[in-house]
């Protein structure tokens, strides 16, 4: 009997082999390099350097840029993550209906989120907002004069959250799956009780889907914090720098300027805001997030 169960043992960790052969080569590995290298002056063709913290410190009193990048991803992440949560909840809550043909309207509004990531996407963005772009010319068809979306750095960090909140495809997916699991007899008491639909829904539904909101808060927030292709292909870091996000900097310093070592450092303050973001996330969600059985995550 004790042989079946080792024999057992072995054959789940054969099956589990490859997860961690790539887990160690590809994640594990490079992260514990990364973490050698934030401590050295490296640079390719050069063997690196220990040089201490000073890359820590020189990008906290000498790098006017890493602050800049900083600022300009934080304010990213507040005006990107709740619009898209925001709007993903909308079409979630319209499409929570059984229509004919629901599941093809439903493919169609995730399709953004398979699209949206890659460079073509973010190149068609930049082509619709131009001065002579689509976007102005149909606020011109309505008599609304043009906008310059990259003229100023606000409208243009708005303008690529804007390209963020139109992949809400994800988030979506997750809200309607909590809809469904919202009861039916809930309604039915609001109904009996002669609560309106709005009251219902703030009522019951956002309750209801806090665990949901809270899984999405997280996710998009890491996701939200490392975005690059945006700010590199629409607007690369302009006007001013107002969409220099971090994902830039980092890539500049590392595959520009060649700095491997100052580039590490930067992915682990990264990861390090990262982490504190989300332990205060986590530490908040015991006053907002409700669970069916009461318990607290």
């Amino acid at each position: 009997m004790v042989s079946v169960k080792k024999y057992k043992n072995y054959t789940g960790l054969l099956y589990i082999l490859p997860w961690i052969i790539g887990f160690a080569v590809f994640q594990f590995y490079p992260m514990i390099a990364s973490l050698y290298y934030s401590f050295t002056d490296y640079s390719l063709g050069r063997a690196p350097k220990f040089i201490g913290i000073k890359n820590f410190t020189d990008m906290f009193t000498i790098d006017p840029n890493f602050i800049q990048s900083l600022k300009v991803t934080l304010l990213y992440f507040l005006m990107a993550v709740p619009l898209k949560l925001a709007f993903a909840l909308l079409i979630a809550v319209i499409l929570n209906v059984n229509i004919k043909f629901i599941n093809f309207f439903r493919t169609v509004y995730y399709i953004p989120s398979i699209l949206g990531g890659s460079v073509a996407i973010a190149i068609l963005w930049r082509a619709m907002f131009l001065q002579d772009g689509m976007v102005n010319r149909a606020l011109a068809f309505i008599h609304i004069p043009k906008i310059e979306w990259f003229g100023s750095p606000f409208i243009a960090l708005f303008t690529l959250s804007l390209l963020t909140v139109w992949q809400f495809g994800s988030s979506m997916v997750l809200f309607l799956a909590g809809l469904k699991q919202v009861p039916k007899e809930l309604y039915e008491a609001g109904t009996m009780d002669g609560a309106s639909k709005i009251r219902m829904f703030f009522k019951i539904t956002l309750p209801m889907l806090t665990p949901i909101i809270f899984f999405n808060l997280v996710m998009q927030m890491i996701t939200a914090l490392q975005e690059f292709t945006s700010a590199f292909v629409v607007t690369n870091g302009a006007p001013m720098k107002g969409t220099y996000l971090y994902g830039m900097k980092l890539y500049e310093e590392a595959f520009s300027n060649f700095k491997m070592g100052y580039a590490s450092a930067l992915s682990w303050v990264l990861f390090i805001i990262i982490l504190i973001i989300t332990y205060l996330i986590f530490r908040s969600s015991k006053r907002w997030v409700h669970y069916e059985d009461g318990g607290d995550f």
